[in-house]
């Protein structure tokens, strides 16, 4: 009965009909660029952003929809394996303490023996859009029986630790059932100290693991388990909450919500299904997906994404963002205090979605994998507020003063752009405290004018005071102050 229950309640969940929003649109990112087979995007908190290429090479370029030519980060196409198509550079994470130390982090597959490689790199002395190819230091390895499900993220957790996503190890139906082997790393969530060594470990192990300390229960890296291809998992930088896209076998995709000591139900279970058994199975223990969806429509293979907490979308700020890999349709979905409280089709792509990725500005892309790919981001939603009057003069920099003001329950701002740059326009409150990031991308000349509702980066009405809105664009500063009564 107890069975019966989930899967019905998780069949209500996946039949759910919701129109596709006709206003989000995807448009290309960088027009005049393309990819070799990306697998994943970031940045490293400066106005670069960084691709993974599965042939083993990393391109960085300039978060500029106009740029027009990348460079080569770091090529290690020498030392992966890439005789099938889940294998090769998979993953990259920046050190939090990139800046000051230059280390990051890859996540490769490496042949005979074939196995998973998870080596740290630091940035060249001399020139910051190059890395020290011959500065790999070796973290960890794991082998690899089979040529699939080799995971592939890589992530530094608001924790400080690095967190590794693990595969079952290929083949179909975990024949090994490692997922489930807490004496192996495959099919698990590692989380480990990369900050601190011994004379004999290249990591230490955090003491709120499972089995810190306890080996003859379990690995000791391990976080989480019962995971059959966690291929993209990302944290929410303000609930702090992991989502997980983790690759079901025939039926079902899920997502889950990553928590320490769990067990996500693979090879028991596939999404709120029984698997091994088919019928009957014990779901006492396993920890079920927040969401599961079927091979319907063209689905196969869940892309894990991202909580969006850009600007060019404001209306879908704190909805997590995910699709599929062969239907390229997205969706969103929002999970507030324990449960799923909505959950919709956003729009869809006819791509093959390999990722998702986030610049600086916690803009969110969407990476297309094949030899020439494209990487896509939202159009601007009419609610971000922008006016430009392109045709107006337009001579020198220049913030006006909001109007209304005093204002309830909005106020409008007009600022000037004499050429094509960089514009941050940012709201603080009295204390100094940034509450809201209204631009921060380039712009074309022009004079420009947005309203503000009095509202933070979350939706959330500010309180009556007294705020201050700064904008920047090169050696121009300018701040003003204005009133919010209620």
């Amino acid at each position: 009965m107890k069975n019966t229950i989930i899967l019905l309640a998780f069949l209500m969940l996946a039949v759910t009909a919701c129109a596709q929003n006709p206003n989000v649109q995807l448009v290309d990112a960088f027009p005049n660029l393309t990819f070799n087979k990306p697998l994943h995007m970031t940045n490293m908190g400066d106005n670069r952003n960084f691709v993974v290429q599965q042939d083993g090479k990393i391109i960085l370029f300039q978060n500029d929809s106009n740029v027009t030519a990348s460079k080569v980060f770091l090529n290690i196409s020498n030392k992966i394996s890439s005789s099938s198509g889940e294998e090769g550079l998979l993953g990259l994470a920046f050190h939090p303490n990139y800046s000051s130390n230059g280390y990051f982090y890859v996540n490769y597959t490496a042949p005979s023996p074939l196995r998973t490689v998870i080596a740290r790199y630091k940035v060249s002395t001399s020139d910051p859009d190059k890395a020290d190819s011959l500065s790999e230091y070796k973290i960890l390895e794991i082998n690899q029986p089979y040529t699939n499900h080799n995971g592939g993220t890589v992530m530094f957790g608001m924790d400080g630790y690095l967190y590794i996503g693990m595969g079952d190890g290929g083949s179909a139906g975990d024949p090994n059932n490692n997922a489930q082997n807490l004496q192996v790393l495959l099919g698990k969530m590692l989380r480990i100290n990369v900050n601190d060594t011994t004379a004999t470990r290249r990591y230490l192990i955090p003491p709120t693991n499972p089995f810190y300390n306890n080996p003859a229960a379990g690995k000791e890296e391990i976080y989480a388990w019962g995971l059959r291809n966690p291929w993209k998992f990302t944290q929410d930088p303000v609930t702090g909450l992991i989502y997980v896209g983790d690759v079901g076998q025939n039926l079902w995709e899920e997502i889950d919500i990553l928590q320490n000591g769990k067990n996500y139900g693979w090879r028991v279970m596939e999404g709120f299904a029984c698997y091994n058994p088919s019928t009957g199975c014990d779901t006492s223990g396993k920890t079920l997906p927040i969401k599961a969806y079927g091979h319907t429509s063209g689905s196969c293979s869940v892309t894990g994404g991202y909580v969006y907490r850009g600007s060019r979308r404001p209306e879908l700020r704190g909805a997590y963002i995910y699709g599929d890999y062969c239907s390229g349709i997205i969706w969103m979905l929002r999970y507030n205090n324990g449960a799923v409280t909505s959950d919709s089709l956003l729009t869809q792509k006819n791509i093959l979605l390999s990722s998702f990725g986030v610049d600086r500005n916690n803009e969110l892309y969407f990476i297309q994998t094949s030899s020439a790919a494209k990487i896509y981001r939202f159009n601007r939603s009419p609610l971000a507020g922008i006016i430009n009057n392109q045709n107006a003069e337009a001579e020198n920099y220049s913030l006006g003063q909001n109007y209304p003001n005093p204002f309830n329950p909005a106020t409008r701002i007009a600022f000037t752009v004499p050429q094509r740059s960089e514009v941050k326009l940012s709201i603080y409150d009295a204390s100094g405290r940034n509450v809201r990031t209204l631009v921060n991308t380039f712009l074309q000349r022009g004079n420009y004018e947005l309203e503000w509702n009095g509202t933070d980066d979350y939706n959330r009405q500010l309180s009556s005071g007294i705020y201050f809105y700064k904008m920047t664009s090169g050696d121009f500063s300018d701040t003003r102050k204005m009133i919010l009564l209620k």
